[in-house]
């Protein structure tokens, strides 16, 4: 028989009170973390954007050289010196960037020639604007009285051109970036591959521990197979359809072809922006080169046809669900690094989300659940 006094029972007794003060100071102490953490990601990303000309090279040197890992490695393998791996990447990507200003050169200047002749002909085929734009005139009066009607609503052709010519600047200062950051970019990219097995062992040594080390080790082993497995796969898409937009315009009509699909395979690699920029621009030659605007439309709804075929079916069928991104991480990313480094800045938006989701996966592992017995 239990003889215990039920009162004197743990069980049966209230919870102890909390000290008082303690939730208070609990609160505080996480405010704190918080805003101690908080500051360093806005300093962190003034940092980024203050020192942009030397980082942004940078960056893109060891995203390049990450994704040139693996070719690194199997030519280690066969022999091949990594110098020798690091001066034919060098001049490969230097060749491809000459090839691609050549291409675009040719239109640019054909259509800086013939600047008075195609903005007579843009303003003939934009007079079927003039009802919808004075229906917006009538509009803005309408809603707003009192207004200074004195400056007119300029939706006509210089409205048309003055924010493209903003957008021009811009695109050109990509295109042509300065001569230092050039320099910057490819002689990181060289001393990266050439010193790549040099640079991973340094890495690791800085960590103690031999599980510390291995875990590092397949960290920048996992971001680099990642890396080169997409983005090898994407180029391979990409490739595919800038041939076929070449062909298109071909046989639609539009001269230099192949312009328009190097063009088009390097602004795939842009989400979102890219393809937006791929229509427009397909539509504007073709508003330059067509009578009509219906025949002007043939090659942007082309694209438009062949990049739905693409994003719907074939990229998802062969790149699977592991390397598959959330669209709404890409969105972020593209946002955050195009907000913060501009044009290059979206291009490598992706590729550094790829190396965070690798760091990522590494770190914080999945737990797979049991299957009950």
């Amino acid at each position: 028989m239990d003889t215990r006094n039920p009162l004197q029972d743990e069980r049966l007794l209230p919870p102890t009170e909390p000290t008082p003060g303690t939730g208070a100071a609990m609160f505080w102490q996480r405010a704190a973390q918080a805003a101690t953490v908080g500051i360093f990601l806005l300093l962190f990303g003034a940092f980024l954007e203050l020192a942009r000309v030397v980082l942004l090279p940078l960056t893109a040197a060891f995203v390049i050289g990450t994704m040139f890992g693996p070719i690194s490695e199997r030519a280690r393998a066969h022999r091949v010196p990594q110098w020798l791996t690091a001066l034919l990447v060098v001049l490969l990507l230097v060749a491809a960037m000459n090839a691609l200003i050549v291409l675009l050169a040719v239109p640019v200047s054909d259509w800086a020639g013939k600047a008075p002749e195609i903005g007579a002909r843009l303003k003939d085929k934009l007079s079927l604007l003039d009802y919808p734009l004075q229906w917006l005139r009538s509009l803005r009066d309408t809603l707003n009285p009192g207004g200074d009607r004195a400056a007119p609503l300029d939706l006509g052709l210089s409205g048309l051109i003055q924010p493209a010519l903003s957008l021009l600047t811009p695109a050109i200062g990509f295109v042509t970036p300065a001569i230092g950051q050039l320099l910057i970019f490819f002689g990181t990219l060289f001393f990266f591959l050439s010193t790549r097995v040099q640079l991973r062992r340094g890495v690791a040594i800085l960590f103690a521990e031999r599980e510390a080390r291995l875990r590092v080790l397949h960290i920048m082993q996992e971001a680099e197979n990642n890396l080169t497995t997409y983005f090898t796969t994407l180029g391979v898409i990409y490739f595919a359809e800038g041939i076929a937009v070449g062909i298109a315009c071909y046989f639609i009509g539009l001269p230099n072809a192949g312009a328009w699909g190097a063009l088009t395979f390097v602004l795939c690699f842009i989400p979102y922006i890219g393809p937006g920029l791929v229509v427009l621009i397909l539509f504007g030659a073709g508003l330059v080169q067509f009578s009509t605007l219906t025949h002007a439309l043939v090659a942007p709804a082309v694209y438009i046809g062949l990049a739905t075929l693409e994003g719907t079916f074939i990229t998802p069928a062969i790149i699977g669900r592991r390397l598959t991104l959330s669209p709404l991480a890409v969105f972020l990313s593209l946002v955050f690094w195009a907000w913060l480094w501009g044009p290059v800045g979206a291009f490598l938006a992706t590729p550094l989300l790829t190396i965070g989701l690798a760091v990522a996966t590494e770190l914080f592992p999945r737990d797979e659940p049991s299957l009950p017995d």
